[in-house]
C-alpha cells in the first residue's frame, strides 16, 4: 500500500496542497500589488500630497471582516462567567467557528480560494457548528448566524446568493424561534441583511475595479493606436518629402551644366517642398491633417513631370466626400511613388470615374511592371498592406499587379454613401472632366503652379508614397 492509497489520506493531502497554493498566491498578491500601493500611498501622505482620484488604493482583504467577530463577545463572556452549561463544548465550538470564519473571509477575497472546494466545506462546517450552538445554548450564541451570513455573502456570487440568503435566514429564524420566541425576527433579519449587504458591497467593489481596469486597458490601447497613427503619418510625410527632394535634386544636377535657370527652378522647388513639409508635420502632430484629392493629383503631376514621366489625368463623376478623397489620395501617392522609383516608365495614366454607388481609381504605367515587396510583418500602415487595410475598413478594395498590356496597374474601389454624397453635392463641385495628355501642357502647369503660390502641387509631391519606403 502506497503512502496516499487511503482515500481519506489522499483527500487530506489535496486539501493541504490547495491551502499551500492559496497561501502562496496570497503572499504573491501582497508583495506584488498591495504592499507597493500602500507604500506609495504613505509616501504621498508623508509629503503632504493627496492620493490621486483615479487610484483606489489596495484592494479589500479579509481584515475588513475581522472586526465583526466582536459579535461573539457575548458568548465568550458567558463562558468566562461560567453561566454556560458544558463550557468545554461551548469553548471548542467558539474556537472552531472563529478559526473557520477567519480562514473563509481571507479566502473570499482571492478568486481561486473563493472557488476552492475547501472553502465550501468550511462553510458547511460553520453552519453545523452555528446550528448546534444555537440549539444548545440560544441567547447570545444565536449571533453567530449573522456572522455566518457575512462569510456566506463574502464567498457566494451569482444567482445562488438569494436562495442561500433566504434559506440561511429561515434556518436562523427557526432555531432562534425555538430558543427565544419572538426574538427570532431580529436574528433572521440580521442574518439576511448581513448576507445580502456583504455580497452586494463586495460584488460592487469587484465590478468597479474591473471597470477601472477595463477603462485603463482601453486608454492604453487608444494611446497605442494614436502612436501608430502618428508614426505612420510621420513616416509617410518624411518619406514622401525625401523622395521628392531626391528626384528634384537629381533633376537639378542634370540641368546645372546646360540650363542654370531650370536648375535654379528645381532648387527653388526643393525649398518649397521643405517648407511645406514643415507645415504638414505640424498638422500631423496636432492631428488635423486631411488629404485633398485635387491637391494629390496636382502633386502627382509635379512628381511625374520632374521624373520625366508623361502624366495623363482623367477625372469624371460626381463630387466625393472628404473621407473618400483622403483615402484615394493615399492611393495616388502610393502608386505615383512606385512609378517614379521602380517602374522605369515614360507615361503614367491616372483615371478617376464614379457612379452614384461606386468610385473607381486606376493608376497604370508603361514601365517594367516591377512590383514592390510587401511590408514586413508588424509594420502595418505602410505599403500595399496598409492601403489594403485602410480601404477594406471603409468597405472598399485595392488590387495591384501587372497590367494586361504591360506595366503596373493599381485599382482602388470605394462605395459612395448616399447621405454623404448629397452633402458633398451641396458644396463646391470638383471639375467634371480633366485631362492632361500632353507632357508640354503638364510642364507649363507645373511652372505656373510653382511660380505662383509656391506650389499647391508641391504639397502633394511631398507626400508621394508609402510603398517606396519598404521596397
Amino acid at each position: 500500500m502506497t503512502k496516499h492509497s487511503n482515500p481519506i489520506t489522499c483527500r487530506l493531502h489535496e486539501v493541504r496542497e490547495a491551502r499551500r497554493a492559496w497561501r502562496e498566491n496570497w503572499r504573491h498578491t501582497w508583495k506584488e500589488e498591495w504592499r507597493p500601493r500602500r507604500a506609495a500611498f504613505r509616501v504621498r501622505q508623508k509629503c503632504g500630497g493627496e492620493p490621486l482620484s483615479e487610484e483606489m488604493g489596495p484592494p479589500p482583504s479579509g481584515f475588513a471582516l475581522l472586526p465583526w467577530l466582536l459579535m461573539g463577545m457575548g458568548a465568550f463572556s458567558n463562558l468566562l462567567q461560567g453561566t454556560t452549561p458544558n463550557p468545554w463544548i461551548g469553548g471548542i465550538g467558539l474556537l472552531a467557528f472563529n478559526s473557520l470564519y477567519i480562514s473563509v473571509v481571507f479566502r473570499a477575497f482571492v478568486k481561486e480560494g473563493r472557488d476552492a472546494p475547501a472553502t465550501r466545506w468550511a462553510l458547511v462546517a460553520m453552519l453545523a457548528i452555528t446550528s448546534g450552538l444555537g440549539i444548545g445554548y440560544g441567547g447570545s450564541w444565536l449571533y453567530f448566524f449573522p456572522l455566518l451570513g457575512l462569510a456566506v455573502g463574502a464567498v457566494t456570487r451569482g444567482r445562488t446568493l438569494p436562495k442561500l440568503a433566504f434559506a440561511l435566514s429561515a434556518l436562523a429564524g427557526t432555531i432562534a424561534g425555538f430558543r427565544d420566541g419572538w426574538g427570532a425576527v431580529g436574528i433572521a433579519y440580521a442574518t439576511f441583511l448581513s448576507t445580502a449587504v456583504t455580497a452586494a458591497i463586495l460584488s460592487l467593489s469587484e465590478a468597479v475595479r474591473e471597470l477601472r481596469a477595463a477603462r485603463e486597458e482601453l486608454a492604453r490601447r487608444a494611446v497605442e493606436k494614436e502612436r501608430l497613427r502618428f508614426s505612420r503619418d510621420l513616416h509617410d510625410l518624411l518619406g514622401h518629402t525625401l523622395s521628392v527632394i531626391v528626384v528634384k535634386s537629381e533633376a537639378a544636377r542634370r540641368l546645372a551644366h546646360r540650363d542654370l535657370e531650370a536648375a535654379l527652378l528645381q532648387v527653388t522647388d526643393i525649398e518649397s517642398v521643405g517648407r511645406q513639409a514643415l507645415t504638414e508635420i505640424r498638422e500631423a502632430v496636432t492631428g488635423y491633417r486631411e488629404g485633398s484629392l485635387t491637391t494629390e493629383l496636382d502633386g502627382a503631376r509635379s512628381a511625374l513631370a520632374a521624373a520625366s514621366v508623361d502624366p495623363v489625368v482623367r477625372r469624371s463623376g460626381p463630387p466625393l466626400t472628404p473621407q473618400t478623397e483622403a483615402l484615394l489620395g493615399w492611393v495616388v501617392r502610393e502608386a505615383v511613388t512606385n512609378v517614379v522609383r521602380h517602374s522605369d516608365a515614360t507615361r503614367c495614366e491616372i483615371t478617376l470615374d464614379g457612379t452614384p454607388d461606386l468610385v473607381r481609381l486606376k493608376i497604370t504605367d508603361n514601365g517594367t511592371g516591377a512590383t514592390v515587396s510587401e511590408p514586413l510583418e508588424g509594420l502595418g500602415g505602410t505599403g500595399l498592406k496598409g492601403l489594403t487595410e485602410r480601404l477594406a475598413a471603409a468597405g472598399g478594395s485595392l488590387e495591384a499587379g501587372r497590367a494586361p498590356r504591360g506595366g503596373f496597374l493599381v485599382t482602388a474601389e470605394l462605395p459612395v454613401d448616399a447621405t454623404e454624397l448629397a452633402n458633398a453635392e451641396s458644396g463646391d463641385a470638383e471639375p467634371a472632366d480633366v485631362e492632361l495628355a500632353d507632357s508640354e501642357a503638364a510642364d507649363a502647369e507645373l511652372a505656373d503652379s510653382e511660380a505662383g503660390s509656391g506650389g499647391t502641387g508641391v504639397r502633394g509631391a511631398t507626400e508621394v508614397s508609402e510603398r517606396e519606403q519598404l521596397a
